[in-house]
């Protein structure tokens, strides 16, 4: 059952709580701490995006195409859609030898806030490219294109681009396909359930994938992960969590959140992967849990925690910019000593 994980406080009083689970698991499958309902079935949403960059790099898409690291973290990005992030999309597109129009992922505003005052007053409609899984989509096209395989269905579960990216999460997850659910995320494409402890089991993996077989796999992975702690603006953006918490733990942490209160780290040093599900979707209590987690573990420096801080008891204002109130993380780890996925 779920657990209050955050409160919402006016002044000192608790106005709202958001309630749900929390699954810490070692790369060897051991649950190391939990809080509420570590099996619940939780789609994985953008935290997908790392394993669904597997197969762009493991068939060897990526060299063919010459990405660089910094695409490869475009590719894991949730992004702003910041002039950076749209520049190195285009790069991408133009060497495959596509077009923006080939993108299957729909158009929305850039979440970068003064990126979209730029498109408006210079009267210009947001398109597929400032989607913030466009970097994605590129890949996946990158990957099309290398298999032979049709580019305007690739998007499709049936298509040989998603079959494979199915094949790495159940590889790494350690699952048979008939306990994985399915459904279509918000950029088009297939998005699968796991269990939650699977979810921070696929994260340990992802931080430590010496046992990971074959080696092209492996070495996969490692680029991967590797790119994205290079290169974190390009995993989110300016002021984001992802960004922030993998620059200011200077690559030791591994992050990557998605869409309905999602979020996933991975301890690079340590080999352990946290995942992390808000019940009623709320993104203002994933931040607040995260930071959380890695205070109660230890993994901060005090002032990493400082750093942080904005993310992990974020201060609420009236309308005249006044501290009114704050979000405040309120669980505790409990700890385990089983194989818990």
């Amino acid at each position: 059952m779920e657990e209050t994980l955050v409160v919402v406080k006016r002044g000192n009083h608790i106005e709202s709580e958001h309630t749900g689970s929390i699954a810490v698991v070692d790369w060897q499958g051991n649950l190391l701490y939990r809080v509420g309902d570590v099996s619940r079935m939780t789609f994985t949403r953008s935290a997908l995006k790392p394993i669904q960059t597997i197969p762009l790099v493991q068939s060897g898409a990526a060299d063919r195409f010459l990405m660089n690291d910094k695409e490869i973290a475009i590719c894991c990005g949730s992004h702003n859609g910041e002039e950076q992030h749209t520049q190195v999309v285009n790069s991408m597109l133009f060497r495959i030898g596509l077009q923006e129009e080939h993108l299957q992922c729909g158009a929305h505003p850039p979440y970068s806030q003064e990126r979209y005052l730029e498109l408006v007053q210079k009267q210009i409609k947001p398109s597929p490219i400032h989607n913030n899984c466009s970097g994605k989509h590129t890949g996946m096209l990158a990957l099309a294109m290398h298999l032979e395989s049709d580019i305007d269905s690739y998007h499709r579960m049936e298509h040989p681009v998603q079959q494979k990216v199915l094949e790495s999460l159940l590889e790494l997850a350690e699952l048979p396909e008939e306990q994985v659910i399915t459904g279509i995320d918000g950029c088009g494409v297939p998005n699968f359930g796991i269990p939650l402890s699977k979810l921070a089991y696929v994260f340990a993996r992802l931080a430590h994938p010496e046992e990971i077989q074959p080696p092209s796999l492996k070495q996969a992975i490692k680029r991967i992960t590797q790119a994205m702690v290079q290169y974190p603006e390009m995993v989110s953006g300016a002021n984001e969590f992802c960004t922030e918490a993998m620059q200011i733990t200077k690559g030791r942490v591994l992050a990557k959140g998605g869409a309905e209160g999602v979020y996933c780290l991975g301890l690079m040093e340590k080999g352990i992967g946290i995942a992390i599900k808000v019940t009623d979707g709320n993104w203002r209590s994933a931040y607040p849990a995260a930071v959380e987690v890695l205070k109660q573990m230890g993994e901060l420096a005090p002032l990493e925690e400082v750093a942080l801080q904005a993310f992990h008891t974020p201060v609420i204002q009236n309308r005249k910019g006044e501290h009114v109130g704050k979000v405040e993380p309120v669980f505790q780890l409990k700890t385990e000593g089983n194989r818990g996925n």
